[in-house]
Parts: structure tokens; sequence; C-alpha cells
């Protein structure tokens, strides 16, 4: 993970190819970036993000950061833009692809992340429209409506899972009952039958 504090020094930090090659995914997403984004250095990567001063609540994973809405970072093995205006919304995500997949450049792509190891790999349009498309107000209803949901699915489960466990503890509780009441009658028939056993009388 990058140190730098400011996107100067991670883009002046980069081997030349690199630092080109970001600059111009940069390039494009500021030109299609609506003006309530914020961009800065989030989680080592040059983000871009909804601030507090748009969206209070942050993000749920650790609410002191203001919304991630895309990066670009330079990996070990490859550069990549994380698109998380993405993951929310699967209708964006088959017409992102699609857009991709007709400019004849292959995609490498993980539910956000787009791969790639140098700049004609990447449709650079496709990006563009797709950060267009997502204005702040219109990314943070389909956040919230997606974490809501998702809290609320968490919620659900955990209840039918406690109702679950409770009824399997009743169960297991009356079959043990069961089991301690069958044995205890065979106990007493036991004694029962022993007593009224005629006694031997010792032989003279």
């Amino acid at each position: 993970m990058s140190k730098a504090t400011t996107v100067k020094q991670y883009l002046d930090a980069l081997p030349e190819d690199r630092r080109k090659a970001l600059e111009a995914v940069r390039r494009v997403i500021k030109s299609n970036l609506d003006s309530k984004y914020e961009e800065g250095i989030q989680y080592g990567m040059i983000g871009y993000y909804v601030p507090h001063s748009v969206f209070a609540d942050g993000y749920h994973c650790d609410p002191k950061q203001p919304l991630p809405f895309a990066s670009i970072a330079s990996q070990k093995n490859h550069m990549a833009v994380y698109l998380f205006c993405l993951y929310n919304d699967p209708a964006e995500i088959a017409r992102f692809e699609a857009e991709w997949k007709k400019t004849g450049k292959k995609l490498d792509m993980g539910k956000s992340c787009v791969r790639f190891k140098k700049l004609d790999d990447v449709a650079l349009d496709a990006i563009g429209a797709a950060i267009k498309r997502m204005p702040a107000k219109k990314f943070v209803e389909l956040y919230v409506a997606n974490r809501d949901g998702a809290a609320g699915a968490r919620k659900t489960a955990k209840k039918a899972a406690k109702k679950t466990a409770k009824k399997a503890a009743k169960k297991a509780t009356k079959k043990t009952t069961g089991k301690k009441a069958a044995k205890k009658v065979v106990k007493k028939a036991a004694k029962k039958v022993a007593k009224q056993a005629p006694r031997r009388t010792a032989k003279r």
C-alpha cells in the first residue's frame, strides 16, 4: 500500500509508464465526474468519494471514511480501476461490460475491479461513460438501498436461525425428558417385580 498522502505524491512515485497510464485514466474520470465527488488518497489509492458534507453517514464499513465511489491504483502485477459505482447496480455492470466489449479490448474484471497492464488495454470511453451515468445523488440512493436491504436480510436470517435453534433445543429437551421418564418407569417396574417375586427358602 502506498504511503503517499497526496495524489501528486502517489503519481510521482510511479515508474513513467504506469504514471502516464494512470494519469490518462484519471483525466477521463475527472472529466466525467459529478462535482459533488472529491478526489484524494483513500485506502492507499487515488480515490474518488462522496464527502461527509454530502453524505454524513460515510462508509458503513468505517463511518469515518467518506463513501468510496471509484479508485485507481498501481498494484504489484497490474494497474487497476475500482468502480464501486457499479457494484450495487447489476444493470450498470451489464451495460459497462457490453460497452467495453464493443471496443474489442479484453476485459479483465472482478466484482468492481478492472485490471490492466498497459494503457492500450483500457477502454477509456467505457470508463468515462460509467462515471458520467452515476452522479452522487443516484450513487448514494443506490448505496443506501443496498445497505439497508442487506441489513434487513441479515436481521431476518438471524431471527430465523434463532427460531430454528430454539425449536431444536426444545425438541432435544423433550426427547431427553421422555427418555428420563421411560427409564424411571422401567426402574420402578423392575423394583415392583423384584418385590413380588417369591423368595427361595433355604434347604434344610
